[in-house]
């Protein structure tokens, strides 16, 4: 019975490849002309154009047309499944710019306003004294704190066997009883503010946001390939996976557990892409006017009057002296690039399956190859200073002094728990059956990476609770408790 149930599934697998293999043949006939510039641009993908490793494609659309389209890797390292113009892969941030379009659709229809305070249609977040507009979060000014970096701190990073779901999120974010900064007062790029506007999205509207993307972009675009993937268990044609490499050599298949989106979860080809980038130029969706594109590219400002290069979902910026629009995305195992020179109609979209692979720098090597007459700066190096601060020193600190810290910490706005124990000569902190080594840094400050945590202790002395700083999240409050709260 064993081998029966073994064959039936290698002819089940078998079949499944055979499909996947003949479609993959049908929709890859499309051939794009090929040249001396083309050559160059495969020169750029060499590294990657391989069969024992995930890479990426890249689109090259100029005057409303791609001029070159090619797949360079493995889109699936189990089948050996390469990269093709049709695969579809995750954009990441990029995603940002279609839920600002959802919004700004919503704008046009007289159904909301980017002035409206957020607790108009969230009223389950906290009043901070400070109104909390759909603009700011339209701009990256709210204040709210980076959702990613909370869910880090519960312990489920995002791709981890931990998933977590839309409606947790929520409630993660409505506990938050600080901002980071007044709203409106600077700029700081969070991927809360874009869930929390695909939230408004489908509260306004009545429909799911990915519902309400598919109808009122993707199909009126005839983007047949993309979508909001808001269902961990959908199964997506002509899918590639998303991977990252291992220390030991080899790579490792990345999974998001989650049914986020907003701040990313489209899924997409190059060539769907096309239609996208052509909407910028001539618009066909909601009344069909370049009121939508205009609302798109405002960019924000600063309640002191500094002009942001963030418009909506998109970045305006300038290379080699020519005007640029685009973003940048990454989700577990890919990341992506859309860079459009608006003024040549020229862009260059790349996506990958692998983690550390640098799509930015590529499309503008390959911007270098096809604009090379029209820039007026000469090419800069693109190398990134990318120092960054020393972690702190530790400093020894006896096993009996540790022992004041042990005990369970309850987090309100966390939700959370964390449990603090001595092994050896370390304090450790538990979270989600994992241990980590906390280095003392002063006499009730410890590191842990580069967050801090900064203990306090009551009138006797006692440790009685701390406070978390870890960059996008600052001064998260714990308090020492003798029974857990669940």
């Amino acid at each position: 019975m064993k081998r029966d149930a073994a064959v039936r599934t290698i002819i089940v697998a078998g079949s499944a490849l055979l499909a996947w293999l003949l479609l993959s043949d049908s929709t890859s006939a499309q051939a794009y002309p090929r040249t001396e510039l083309t050559t160059q641009v495969d020169e750029l993908f060499a590294e990657w154009d391989g069969e024992i490793s995930p890479g990426a494609v890249v689109g090259i659309f100029m005057d409303g047309r791609i001029i070159y389209s090619k797949g360079y890797g493995v889109a699936n390292l189990d089948y050996d499944i390469p990269i093709t113009p049709q695969s579809v892969l995750r954009i990441g941030s990029i995603s940002k710019q279609f839920i600002a379009m959802c919004i700004a659709m919503l704008a046009e229809q007289g159904k909301l306003s980017f002035d409206d305070d957020i607790r108009t249609y969230l009223p389950e977040m906290p009043d901070y004294g400070n109104q909390i507009t759909i603009r700011h979060l339209l701009h990256h000014t709210s204040g709210i704190r980076e959702y990613l970096a909370l869910v880090n701190l519960i312990g489920k990073p995002e791709g981890s066997v931990f998933g977590y779901t839309t409606r947790e999120l929520v409630e993660l974010l409505s506990r938050q009883q600080k901002l980071n900064f007044e709203p409106g007062s600077q700029f700081s790029y969070t991927n809360s503010g874009y869930f929390l506007l695909a939230e408004i999205v489908t509260r306004v509207s009545g429909m799911k946001a990915s519902a309400f993307a598919q109808e009122n972009i993707f199909e009126p675009l005839g983007m047949t390939q993309t979508r909001f993937y808001d269902d961990p268990n959908a199964i997506i044609r002509n899918q590639a996976f998303g991977y990252s490499p291992k220390r030991d050599g080899g790579y490792r298949l990345d999974i998001l557990r989650s049914d986020v989106i907003g701040d990313l979860g489209v899924i997409t080809t190059v060539e769907d892409f096309l239609h996208w980038d052509n909407n910028f130029y001539e618009n066909k969706l909601g009344a069909g006017t370049k009121n939508l594109i205009t609302m798109m590219s405002t960019r924000g400002r600063t309640s002191s009057g500094e002009d942001l290069s963030y418009a909506l979902g998109l970045e305006f910026d300038s290379y080699r002296g020519l005007k640029t629009m685009g973003h940048g995305g990454s989700a577990v195992g890919y990341v992506a690039e859309f860079l459009q020179f608006p003024e040549q109609r020229f862009s260059v979209v790349i996506l990958s399956n692998l983690s550390s692979f640098r799509p930015g720098r590529i499309a503008r090597q390959v911007a270098d190859l096809y604009l090379a007459d029209q820039f007026s700066e000469a090419q800069a190096s693109d190398e990134r200073d990318r120092t960054r601060p020393d972690a702190p020193e530790p400093v020894e600190r006896l096993t009996l002094e540790l022992e004041a810290f042990i005990g369970d910490f309850y987090s309100e706005e966390l939700d959370f728990v964390y449990s603090f124990m001595v092994e050896g000569s370390s304090l450790q902190l538990e979270i989600r059956g994992s241990r980590i080594e906390l280095l003392p840094l002063s006499e009730d400050q410890f590191g842990w990476g580069r967050r801090e945590l900064n203990f306090f202790r009551d009138e006797s002395g006692i440790v009685s609770g701390f406070t978390l700083d870890a960059g996008d999240v600052q001064d998260l409050n714990f308090q020492k408790i003798l029974n857990r709260p669940y």
